[in-house]
């Protein structure tokens, strides 16, 4: 199948390109013009590129998104990071294929329980460095069984909603800086777990479920209210080191309140803390 042909003048030379090429390298554009421009709404024109899969409106002044959104029902990637949203539209439920969101960086103070219908999301991220105010998460993002990265950082959480529990595919879980106090006997069912930051709580104790989470290779505890740990933690074997940088893989709990003797034998390390827990 030939496609048709445009024609380009440039240098004195005629070059023919498929039309198909054209209107690719105009969607590009478009995609940019709307990164770099500062929007305060998103333009009418927007809704009429129904194949659109993703759409960057990072970095605006967006107040409100349109019911319109439900148009773009091919949308894979929706990314308004840095706007000014105070909500996402319900008609956010309509985007069947969506599978990344990243909404942080806004003044959400609710999720909208329509969301809960985007069952093929895999990464949401509604916070780091962020004017966000959650409380709470709707149930219906028990849904959400294929989400695998959560960022829920800089909240105003002070339970880990019941939903959570049920986002079985998660290997990413980002609760820092929030208002928890502790975390629930449910958190092991979490299996798939890799990485669970929870600095900059109040956790006073740990669960011993959270030793069932034996995949774990990053378990940042900084910066909470912990006295002891549980005498099953040593069952969390994939945790390597005392960790110290916040990227770092491994443990880390030293920035804690510690009480004798694990505070003393955390000195020698977390092989240290392991070989002592096995014998207690």
């Amino acid at each position: 199948m030939l496609f048709p042909q445009f024609h380009v003048y440039a240098k004195g030379k005629v070059k023919d390109y498929p039309l198909l090429l054209l209107l690719l390298l105009l969607l590009l554009l478009l995609l940019l013009l709307l990164l770099l421009l500062l929007l305060q709404e998103v333009p009418g024109e927007l809704w009429e590129l129904l194949e659109l899969e993703k759409l960057n409106l990072s970095l605006n002044s967006l107040k409100v998104l349109p019911p319109q959104l439900a148009l773009l029902s091919n949308l894979v990637v929706l990314n308004l990071w840095g706007n000014q949203l105070s909500s996402l539209p319900a008609e956010i439920g309509q985007l069947s294929r969506l599978r990344v969101l990243f909404a942080y960086r806004n003044r959400l103070s609710e999720v909208p329980e329509e969301l809960g219908a985007c069952t093929q999301l895999e990464v949401h991220l509604v916070s780091p460095a962020s004017n966000n105010q959650l409380s709470t998460l709707p149930a219906s993002l028990s849904n959400l069984t294929r989400l695998r990265k959560l960022n829920l950082s800089h909240n105003h959480i002070c339970h880990l909603p019941g939903c959570v529990y049920n986002m079985k595919a998660l290997v990413f879980l980002h609760l820092a800086c929030n208002r928890l106090e502790n975390l629930a006997e449910n958190i092991q069912a979490l299996v798939e777990l890799k990485i669970l930051i929870v600095e900059g709580n109040s956790l006073h104790s740990l669960p011993k479920a959270l030793c069932c989470l034996t995949r774990l290779e990053l378990l940042n505890l900084d910066f909470n209210d912990i006295k002891d740990v549980p005498q099953e933690m040593h069952q969390l074997s994939r945790l390597e080191k005392l960790a110290c940088h916040p990227l770092d893989k491994g443990l880390h709990i030293v920035h804690n309140p510690l009480l004798k003797p694990v505070k003393e034998v955390l000195e020698g390390g977390l092989s240290a803390l392991y070989s002592y827990l096995r014998a207690v």
